[in-house]
């Protein structure tokens, strides 16, 4: 269970990260659109785990290897949003969040299935 103050902390990461990617995203990874759907953070505020879910990007795991490549330099830019704000910056650790393609295959499943109609349907 995550306190208030874990759940405030990590929507003020999410909030300034997705401000980040899409101000300075492009000049950073060009055309891909990054969103960070969901931030965890540890007990005592040192590391954020933070999804990320791609579109307009062929290939999904090169752009996640691109932005760990760069998250020092995400970091810094975090710094500078956040800094008069918190006491320390987080360490960053970027996932690919997955979920949207999930929800996607189970919608594909449900829909390829062939399910007769009830008794009480017919009448």
């Amino acid at each position: 269970m995550e306190n208030k103050r874990l759940l405030k902390f990590s929507r003020l990461i999410q909030k300034d990260l997705g401000d980040i990617f899409q101000r300075e995203g492009k000049s950073l990874f060009g055309n891909t659109l990054i969103s960070v759907t969901r931030v965890r953070m540890s007990n005592d505020l040192s590391v954020a785990k933070i999804f990320l879910s791609f579109l307009k990007v062929g290939d999904q795991q090169v752009s996640l290897e691109d932005i760990n490549f760069r998250k020092n330099e995400i970091r810094g830019i975090l710094g500078r949003h956040i800094g008069k704000k918190v006491r320390i910056i987080p360490e960053l650790i970027f996932y690919h969040d997955d979920s949207s393609n999930y929800a996607s295959r189970i919608d594909e499943i449900l829909s390829g299935l062939d399910i007769p109609a009830s008794e009480d349907d017919k009448d």
